[in-house]
């Protein structure tokens, strides 16, 4: 719940009160406008002269959750959140705004595949404190290490502070990089909009977005370590979701099988990323929320209990607060109703003269052309060894890496079928099959290991041959060497 915080105002010499909700969001959840807990109304009001307020706030049922995926629980646990009107701000930097100072002394232990307030925010981070106008275009979520976890009520996790609960039962720690120093780090181009705005007199939503699934890596040795993959922006409490219900073309009935649904915005490059994901239930349907007020496009793929692929299908130009009613997948051809599996090898060296081998972090995503003006990122078909859109990787040291290089190998599944394409429209969205064959570009953007999401390598982004996708043997992609890397 939300409490008052006092703050002295010197320049207006006026004592303000300020009230700060922190909503992390993982993946995909549904909001109503009373989850806000009494804290805001998500829309611009009159506050006291001077001072602006703001909500946030955390939820995530996700991919990667039992018993579909590896997870039935994990657990983080939360210090400090901070904030920064300094795009360059540096750790020590004095712009930065403590928003939560009594998580140091009661650290907050999250379960981000927990269901809670209607499977919509989890928790409420954070104190009631004044929070400055400004353009925040820096945010971080600060998480404990193990010294705390005798500070945390309730602990899930046996000695730690941050752990996976398996499918199976079995309770593993979650390491960490930098996360319980420097924190994980949300910079301005991960922040919609380029910064969280607000002006003196208003009242916002301030949403974080905590992709799970593609921030655990399982490592060689069996650990599991946090990779976070975060973005934020602004949120109502009103016309805030993207929703619908996906059913198989052939019968109009919801799919026997597993459908994961992305949310997808363009990047400086102009090529739609994962902004969130999720599955449909039972009924076919799904919903995004809390999202920032924008245009999204929306990209699914399927498989049914047969084992059948369905061709991805891309709804293109879907504002928050839009429903889009029902959403038509199309199986593959009895010939190819299997996925195509993309095999391929990444590694990466540093940049000292002669080259040396160095680990890297890699995010590996899975791009398509769908007409000529759009290309998408097509998520991974959802399976027993896919649980995420994308797959993340670690390279390391072994006798099958190109001499001075770490590697590692990877298997992407993903259908082989052209994708349907349409404009969303409110009375129902038309999909035609697009005249461009098939084909995927395996993209990988490098990352510094445990730095908490800090880029690498130059460059720091590659792109394999493109290949075209068939079902049956492996198919081979292209060796993305990074190199310079730290």
């Amino acid at each position: 719940m939300c409490s008052d915080g006092n703050q002295f105002d010197s320049s207006s010499k006026k004592l303000h009160r300020f009230p700060i909700v922190f909503s992390f969001l993982a993946i995909a959840l549904a909001l109503t406008g009373a989850i806000v807990v009494g804290c805001s109304s998500g829309s611009s009001s009159t506050t006291t002269s001077g001072t602006a307020k703001v909500s946030v706030m955390l939820s995530d049922p996700s991919t990667c959750m039992a018993p579909n995926g590896p997870y039935q629980h994990v657990y983080v646990t939360v210090t400090d959140i901070k904030a920064s009107t300094n795009a360059t701000a540096s750790d020590s930097d004095s712009s930065w705004v403590d928003l939560a100072p009594s998580l140091a002394a009661a650290p907050q232990q999250i379960d981000l595949l927990g269901l809670a307030n209607n499977q919509c925010f989890l928790a409420t981070l954070g104190d009631a404190l004044e929070l400055q106008p400004g353009n925040y275009q820096q945010i971080r979520v600060i998480l404990a290490d193990d010294s705390a976890a005798s500070k945390i009520k309730n602990n899930a996790c046996t000695g730690t502070s941050n752990c996976v609960i398996l499918s199976d039962g079995s309770t593993h720690a979650l390491q960490l990089s930098s996360e319980s120093k420097t924190g994980i780090k949300i910079p301005s181009g991960q922040i919609a909009g380029g910064g969280f705005n607000i002006a003196a007199g208003q009242t916002k939503d301030l949403d974080i977005d905590f992709n799970t699934c593609v921030s655990i890596v399982q490592q060689g040795n069996g650990q599991y370590r946090l990779k976070p993959v975060l973005h934020a922006g602004e949120v109502s409490t009103t016309a805030s979701s993207i929703n619908g219900t996906v059913v198989d073309n052939a019968t109009g009935k919801p799919i026997a099988g597993e459908v994961t649904v992305a949310l997808e915005q363009k990047d400086a490059a102009g090529i739609d990323r994962v902004f969130m994901s999720t599955m449909t239930d039972a009924s076919g349907h799904f919903v995004f929320c809390p999202l920032p007020q924008g245009t999204y496009d929306v990209v699914i793929v399927g498989q049914n209990t047969s084992g059948v692929v369905y061709s991805p299908s891309v709804i293109t130009g879907v504002a928050t607060g839009s429903a889009l009613s029902t959403v038509a997948l199309y199986a593959l051809p009895v010939v190819s109703t299997g996925p195509a599996t993309l095999q391929g090898q990444v590694t990466s060296q540093n940049g000292a003269n002669p080259a040396a081998a160095t680990g890297i972090d890699v995010q590996l995503s899975a791009l398509e052309a769908v007409s000529s003006t759009l290309t998408v990122t097509v998520p991974l078909v959802p399976n027993a060894t896919q649980s995420s859109v994308v797959a993340a990787l670690s390279t390391t040291s072994n006798t099958a890496c190109p001499t001075n290089t770490d590697c590692a190998n990877y298997s992407l599944d993903l259908s082989a079928g052209a994708p349907f394409v349409g404009a969303f429209a409110a009375g129902g969205t038309t999909l035609t099959q697009s005249t461009l064959p098939a084909s995927y570009t395996v993209d990988g953007i490098a990352f510094v290991p445990l730095s908490g999401g800090t880029l690498d390598c130059s460059p720091n982004e590659m792109k394999a041959t493109a290949v075209t996708p068939a079902p049956g043997a492996p198919m081979p992609v292209s060796t993305l060497a990074f190199a310079g890397c730290q």
